[in-house]
């Protein structure tokens, strides 16, 4: 049977096959999984039809665990029903999997299998969460490709029904859920004629109903569980029949050869591997490369986990094997050997394979790359029983050498690798590039992006390959036809040119000009280039996306130029198809969008310089840009060599365990942001010192504290470097002001030009002031003036930013609208705060390996920072209020009795003083200066033993930072428990409307008319009244707050917040690149204002102190509205598009919202009243 070809990713293959089989699927998202929801999510917004002729209905939870227990209702009545989901999330469903497997019920769990947090959260591929729910009694069907998972999909739901056990069905995830391939698609109607209808009718005629009711889920007692439980056995017994039943109906129908277990490699193999997941593609290429050299080597890949048959993996274990393999990609600590090997010589024994040895190797934990080399090793290991590949591990020495690294990939095939900065766009160029090759060729495509874990601003590299050959080669390419470098700071930073074979083509996105190359290029990227005849082209990107309105969005130019220099569609033919792409990625952003990516196309396609290749380059010298790192902070310094450097320069997967050994526990220095210095800003800000007026609000909004207002005594600025220009300070005499830059952290959003009142800030080129780092570099290093701290006071928004900032140059978006609230708290309280941050964008751009921006001050001190999980953030904040109460308790009581046996006054001063600062942490710090001073002065045992624990006497701040998502949805729980507490806890939410780190997913948060991931159609319900919740107990501090509508407001809100002796919430505005704000988010402080003005959003403090004063309670901030509610709505791309694609319901929702928020504005002014005194 002959199927359609398209270009997909594993997710999309996944979710269009299992939407077929789809009743109901209940969703919520999770990194890498999130994909499959959307797709489905868009399919059924669309109308399409299951096979049923229905449209799926698709509901998003509150979380993981209500997504498994909405998943457990609905199966429960009859629905066909499914979910989508990977690691944390997928450990939250496993009570509902013993329930739905104890209930017989024929779920499906789609999960891109992906590693579980332990030391350290990471968001890729392994297989700890599926290993997790082995014990559920779900059954576990495995596929190792995206193909596999189109052809492999339907058996999962076609078994789960017929044999009354649900499914979970995997493959890895990123390698596979985001790998994009070629691949045969299935047609609804072929997978229609798999299924069964009587057992669909006979499942929906057994389900719950009230017209023939039944009770589910009784409470047994010891008498009658065991012989229940045990009552399932043939079931289990029976199912695997089932499963190679409908294996055998996907072979008939597509010519495959699908079984329980497959055997790939030679006849007579004595040396095999037993594995599962996107492994066995690489496996696979290699064994074609070792038995055309004569050697005899297999592999076994595992599909059908659970239940586990031993018959079946004996039956595909050649008889010849002398030595046997097995990869696991998971790590249990403490345990004899990790599931799969466990399972393979549990069923080994007895067998004729009883006496082969069979070794246990550890791989690609964390989405760790596994390369053909380290599969040879695998096949040539005798030694190790135990082992590891893809590490150095120099400890317990288990990894095993790389002797032989050979290219593998079929001949013939086009390897390609493109360089680019988070959120520039080349990652979404290179998947319409693949596709338009996939779709549009007879080749056969795959296209994988490797990056971090940040949302914007990090290295991606896109690996492309295409040919005339399946493409099974699941791992990062080494050597590569084609190189682009879309950045031009990468070229000082990455060995990307190494990477060419030679006469392959090297694409350089650069602002210098041919004549500039010999100077600026580095010497051991010209001696390549010259020495292996590479095809070198220069192309100005930045300078074509500024001309056509773009401006840093250069991905469509440099898509151009690489179809032009490739010729691999004519060009006409190709130049269409890259403008149809854009139209289909760009509509929703609108048509001056659109028209500008097709300018883009035209101008890309001939903008590029051929560079004529001097002889000289031959000889030229290495350039040394190795960057030397010095400082105070030993911990750091250490950190940042033997482990930031390498990372930050794609080769930390040379770091042995030895380095990392005293890290394991997950334990970082605070700062290391600091020693980046990425330099990755085109433009940077430039100080008028003429115009300024000295306000500190550039300072103030910017998101990486790049920009600081610097405080000079006369001799300090006289000795400043001459690129640090200052002036008399205004209300200060004998001190000078200045305005410092760093140029290497900036991003070169804008944020701190916008805000300027007298544009005193311009943007300007980034080479042309990069010699201003030197002027920033003495400005941080210059002590804090307290006396300008006091005179302007610290929770003012001018004296507030003379305070270091304990949070600098993370890895957040240009122009996030999270991180300058985050910062601003650091300033105020960082040098004695804790923070529990939930899972999200705010821990990524808090705490993203290797490179910590929370840091200290001159004394060390500063935020002590911890991520535990997202749907736990406020009970682990709570958590650490109780352990500091405990430890401070203890110790009060020890300072009491040492009062009572001294006779020394100073301790009985400095104690009382203690004691009756004891919950004010704004002077509990002096006062414990002075207790701890005065008790190593008494030097009794007893005085001792309470400073040796001095770090706990003094009162700190205790913060929860998180976003709306967690907030609203799925820590709303717990927030409400920890508010409930009456404790004095500080919470601080972002409030960006949708789940920014996933990948804008609605929350609750999320307002009627957006239109969001699970939310194509636009959401049609309200946003949720968070902070109203919170005001219903009447003893919360709560404040809603945007700094850029009212900059005052929000630092005094936070003070307050803090100040107030029991539990605070604030609620923070938060615009997202998410928003899809068409002004660009150099104007996020400008859309924090919009949204006051136009009544979308409304600044409040409430303060029950105030009450117990005689004062008023509540304090409306905002003023009427006088904006355009909708002409605001119409800003942003969220609403935008739905006014776009469906107006008629934009203008239902937009007018239903307007009211909501007008209604809203008449009930908050109603509060004034109420709480007045």
């Amino acid at each position: 049977m002959k199927r359609a070809m398209k270009t997909m990713d594993g997710n999309h293959a996944a979710a269009h096959a299992s939407y077929a089989f789809t009743d109901v699927a209940a969703i919520y998202p999770i990194t890498p999984s999130s994909v499959m929801a959307e797709a489905s999510d868009e399919w059924a917004t669309a109308g399409r039809k299951n096979i049923f002729g229905q449209t799926v209905q698709i509901t998003e939870m509150q979380s993981e665990a209500g997504a498994a227990g909405a998943v457990h209702g609905s199966l429960a009545v009859g629905a066909l029903t499914t979910t989508f989901t990977a690691s944390q999330g997928l450990l939250l469903m496993i009570p509902n999997l013993y329930k739905i497997a104890g209930e017989g019920l024929p779920g499906v769990f789609n999960v891109s299998a992906r590693c579980v947090a332990s030391h350290a959260l990471n968001i890729f591929g392994d297989h700890s969460d599926v290993y997790a729910c082995r014990q559920t009694g779900v059954a576990m069907l495995c596929e190792s490709s995206v193909q596999e998972v189109m052809d492999l999909t339907p058996v999962a739901h076609l078994a789960a029904l017929k044999g009354s056990v649900p499914f979970i069905n995997f493959f890895d995830g990123f390698r596979t859920s985001h790998e994009i391939q070629k691949i045969e698609t299935w047609d609804y109607k072929d997978l229609a004629d798999m299924c069964d209808m009587d057992a669909v009718t006979a499942y929906r005629q057994k389900a719950l109903n009230p017209n023939h009711p039944v009770e589910m889920g009784s409470a047994q007692n010891p008498d009658i569980f065991f012989q229940t439980r045990e009552a399932c056995n043939e079931t289990y017994d029976n199912l695997p029949a089932i499963v190679t039943e409908y294996m055998n109906k996907v072979n008939e129908k597509i010519g495959t050869d699908y079984k329980l277990f497959n055997y790939y490699g030679a006849e007579d193999a004595e040396s095999i591997i037993i594995a599962m997941g996107s492994v066995c593609e690489t496996i696979d290429e290699t064994i074609d490369y070792l038995v055309a050299k004569g050697e005899k080597v297999g592999v076994v890949k595992v599909r059908l986990y659970r239940p586990f048959v031993k018959e079946a993996l004996i039956e595909a274990i050649p008889d010849s094997v002398k030595r046997i393999s097995v990869l696991d990609r998971t790590k249990e600590p403490g345990s004899i050997g990790e599931p799969l090997y466990l399972d393979v010589v549990a069923a080994l024994k007895g067998s004729k394979f009883d006496q082969v040895p069979v070794f246990t190797g550890r791989y690609g934990l964390g989405s760790k790359d596994t390369t053909p080399g380290q599969i040879i090793s695998v096949f040539r290991n005798t030694e190790k029983e135990r082992f590891t590949i893809g590490i150095i591990d120099d400890v317990t020495n288990l990894s095993l050498e790389i002797k032989e690294n050979p290219v593998t990939t079929p001949e013939g095939t086009t390897n390609c690798k493109f360089w680019g900065l988070g959120a520039d766009g080349t990652v979404g160029a290179n998947k319409n590039s693949i596709k338009i090759i996939g779709d549009n060729t007879d080749m056969f495509a795959q296209a994988y992006f490797d990056y971090d874990s940040k949302k914007s601003g990090g290295v991606t590299i896109s690996h492309l390959r295409f040919g005339h050959t399946p493409i099974r080669s699941t791992y990062l390419i080494s050597q590569a036809n084609f190189v682009a470098c879309h950045c031009t700071a990468y070229i000082y930073k990455y060995n990307m040119v190494q990477d060419l074979v030679p006469g392959g083509t090297f694409l350089f996105n650069t602002q210098w000009s041919v004549d500039e190359l010999d100077e600026k290029l580095p010497g051991q990227v010209k001696r390549y280039i010259a020495e292996n005849n590479i095809n070198f082209y220069i192309i100005d990107g930045v300078k074509i996306g500024k001309e056509i309105g773009l401006g840093k969005r250069i991905n469509t130019v440099l898509q151009s130029a690489f179809f032009s220099l490739t010729k691999l569609i004519p060009e006409e033919q190709v130049l269409q198809l890259m403008k149809d792409a854009a139209t289909k990625s760009y509509a929703a952003k609108g048509d001056d969008i659109v028209k500008m990516n097709h300018d883009a196309i035209d101008a890309g396609a001939t903008a590029y310089v051929k560079v004529e290749v001097p002889e000289s380059w031959k000889n030229a010298e290495d350039m040394d840009f190795a960057q030397e790192i010095s400082g105070d902070r030993e911990d750091a310094v250490a950190f940042v060599k033997d482990i930031q450097q390498k990372v930050n320069g794609q080769t930390g997967n040379t770091i042995p365990v030895s380095v990392v050994k005293k890290y394991a526990d997950g334990v970082t220095p605070s700062g290391t942001a600091a020693f980046e210095k990425r330099g990755v800003a085109t433009d940077v800000p430039t100080w008028n010192v003429d115009k300024c007026i000295q306000c500190n609000q550039c300072s103030y909004v910017c998101p990486h504290a790049a920009i600081r207002p610097v405080a000079m005594t006369e001799a300090e600025a006289a000795a400043a470097p001459a690129v640090l220009a200052s002036k008399d300070m205004n209300g200060m005499p004998g001190n000078k002001f200045a305005i410092a830059v760093s140029v290497m952290d900036c991003t070169g959003c804008g944020s701190c030009a916008n805000v300027c009142p007298v544009d005193a800030l311009t943007m300007a080129s980034f080479e042309e002031n990069e010699d201003k780092q030197a002027g920033f570099d003495y400005a941080v290093s210059l002590p804090e003036k307290t006396d300008v701290i006091e005179k302007f006071k610290a929770n003012t928004v001018k004296g507030s930013q003379f305070k270091q900032p304990l949070l600098e140059f993370s890895g957040a978006c240009g122009g996030c609208g999270e991180t300058p609230y985050a910062k601003l708290i650091t300033q105020l309280f960082g040098d004695r705060m804790y923070i529990a941050n939930a899972t999200g964008c705010s821990s990524i751009w808090g705490n993203s390996s290797p490179s910590t921006p929370y840091t200290v001050n001159a004394k060390g001190q500063g935020p002590a920072w911890s991520n535990s999980l997202f749907e736990d953030a406020a009970e682990f904040g709570y958590g650490m209020l109780l352990a500091q109460r405990a430890i401070r308790d203890r110790l009060a009581d020890n300072i009491d009795a040492l009062v009572e046996n001294t006779s020394d006054a100073d301790v009985k001063a400095a104690a009382a003083e203690w004691k009756d600062t004891f919950n004010v942490g704004l002077t509990n710090g002096a006062a414990t200066d002075k207790l701890v001073a005065a008790l190593e002065k008494e030097g009794s045992d007893a005085a001792k033993a309470i400073v040796a624990e001095k770090d706990f006497l003094a009162k700190k701040s205790q913060w929860i930072f998180g976003g709306d998502g967690w907030a609203y949805d799925i820590g709303f729980g717990g927030l409400d428990h920890v508010i409930a507490s009456g404790k004095d806890i500080n919470i601080m939410v972002f409030d960006t409307e949708v789940y920014s780190n996933t990948g804008g997913q609605s929350s609750k948060s999320t307002p009627a008319g957006a239109i969001a991931q699970f939310a194509a159609g636009g959401k049609e319900t309200k946003k949720k009244d968070l902070a109203g919740i919170a005001m219903s107990y009447g003893y919360v501090y709560v404040a809603q707050i945007a700094m850029g509508a009212d900059m005052n407001q929000c630092v005094k809100a936070i003070a307050e917040a803090e100040a107030y002796p029991g539990p605070s919430i604030i609620i923070a505005y938060a615009p997202c690149i998410n928003h899809g704000i068409k002004k660009g988010m150099a104007k996020a402080q400008t859309e924090e204002k919009l949204a006051v003005e136009a009544g979308y959003w409304f600044n409040f403090r409430f303060n029950p102190a105030l009450a117990a004063e005689g004062k008023d309670a509540f304090s409306l901030d905002s003023k009427a509205p006088t904006g355009n509610f909708q002409e605001f709505l119409k800003g942003e791309n969220r609403y935008a598009a739905l006014a776009k694609f469906n107006p008629n319901k934009a203008a239902q929702l937009f007018t239903q919202s307007e009211k909501t928020y007008k209604e809203r504005y008449d009930y908050l002014n109603k509060l004034v009243d109420l709480y007045k005194a």
